[in-house]
């Protein structure tokens, strides 16, 4: 959602998560500190994730990569399949939408990847309280 290229993977096995760091270029973030030291061995870049708590894994990624915590809905990436979001008008989205929430909100994206719908309904204002959080975490340290 911040805009960052990322790719998740919540079953795959080690080897397949260093080689893809690997041939992609990528940061391997992991709160598996075995996995971690293994792609450091590799000479990777990786990130040990210490915190189980979302906010304080965020202020310690803003902190360790100097990156914003900021959502521009114009740079967003979908959290499904990491593809780019685009606005789209209610009416090009409506027959997949529930009754209440086109009744209720009027500007929608649309991930190019995957075709998944996104609106700032009720858990926007949880996702931009735990970034605020974050943020003054981040400013503590």
């Amino acid at each position: 959602m911040l805009g960052h290229d990322v790719n998740y993977f919540r079953d795959a096995d080690d080897k397949t998560l260093i080689d893809l760091a690997d041939s992609e270029k990528r940061i391997l973030l992991t709160a598996d500190l075995e996995l971690y030291q293994q792609t450091l061995n590799r000479g990777l870049d990786a990130f040990f994730v210490e915190s189980t708590e979302l906010a304080q894994t965020l202020a310690d990624l803003e902190n360790h990569f100097c990156f914003n915590l900021e959502i521009d809905l114009n740079d967003s990436r979908c959290p499904k399949c990491n593809g780019n979001l685009a606005a789209v008008s209610k009416d090009v989205v409506i027959d997949k939408l529930p009754k209440a929430t086109s009744t209720n909100y009027n500007e929608f994206w649309r991930c190019n990847k995957c075709g998944q719908i996104y609106w700032q309904g009720a858990h926007w204002k949880r996702i931009l309280k735990t970034l605020e959080d974050a943020k003054n975490r981040y400013n503590l340290t």
